[in-house]
């Protein structure tokens, strides 16, 4: 308690009683990538659907009607995307009812994303799912993911081409919890020294049920999750918390005087 009690004030001092609320916008789940944890990996045998710049249009209206002004593109990775200008579009299609659009794509060259900025785009989201070694070359078998040091320097990368909120974090239940901290910790560290024009933000997304079935070897409790969000406050004051929409009211209430800047809310 007199962790989160400090937690609490710190967080109240640099960001006030302010939450940032987004919605996600599924663009596509076509993936060229194997991961043996994700439900868009593309050995399992799901439906395949990447929606119309007009459907994304549509369901942006629908979310803007709900009172969001912050938006989060999310799609698989798939080259096709970059070749033939779909995100761009997307994003300046967009951009008529959000201020505020934010990229969770496959990793890119620096080239690939200045026109994804030029369109509008200031944020961009890359987890690296696991800072461990061992455990990310087992768990990504096939395709461009399987390179650790690429995606590594993918934020950065995005930097160089203009983005300024770049949010990094680890795939919670993929390996022991206290070592992803730690290494997520030492990233955001290291982009606050050398990305200091943009916003660092770290987030907590938590293995869920999926296709494929992969079950988590280290699942996170909920008393884990509320210290390791105090922790970070602590060591990054001015550093933005993200809680997922995926967590339970009941966490989400809790967890959001205690250091949680910015949430994702609105998907199912």
């Amino acid at each position: 308690e007199p962790l989160a009690r400090h937690s609490q004030a710190l967080t109240q001092r640099h960001f006030g009683k302010v939450i940032r609320m987004f919605a996600p916008l599924y663009l596509s789940n076509e993936c060229v990538n194997v991961c043996k944890y994700c439900g868009f990996s593309r050995h399992n045998s799901i439906p395949r659907i990447t929606i119309p710049v007009e459907q994304a249009q549509r369901e942006g209206a629908l979310i803007a009607g709900q009172g969001f002004r912050s938006l989060l593109l999310v799609a698989g990775e798939h080259p096709k995307y970059v070749s033939n200008g779909y995100v761009a579009e997307c994003i300046q299609r967009l951009l008529t009812h959000f201020p505020s659009i934010a990229l969770e794509l496959g990793p890119l060259e620096t080239a690939d994303y200045v026109p994804l900025v030029a369109a509008g785009s200031e944020g961009l989201i890359v987890y690296q799912e696991t800072y461990h070694k061992p455990t990310y070359a087992e768990l990504h078998t096939a395709g461009p993911k399987k390179h650790f040091e690429w995606r590594m320097d993918t934020v950065e990368r995005g930097y160089a081409a203009g983005f300024r909120r770049l949010g990094i974090s680890a795939l919670y239940g993929l390996h022991d919890w206290r070592f992803e901290a730690l290494a997520v910790a030492a990233h955001a560290l290291h982009l606050r020294k050398h990305c200091w024009k943009a916003q660092v933000t770290i987030s907590f997304p938590r293995m869920r049920p999926a296709a494929g079935g992969f079950q988590p070897k280290n699942p996170m409790t909920d008393r884990q999750l509320a210290l390791l969000v105090c922790a970070y406050r602590l060591l990054l004051p001015q550093v933005g918390l993200v809680l997922s929409t995926r967590e339970s009211p009941r966490l989400r209430d809790g967890l959001m005087p205690l250091g949680i800047t910015s949430m994702s809310a609105g998907s199912s």
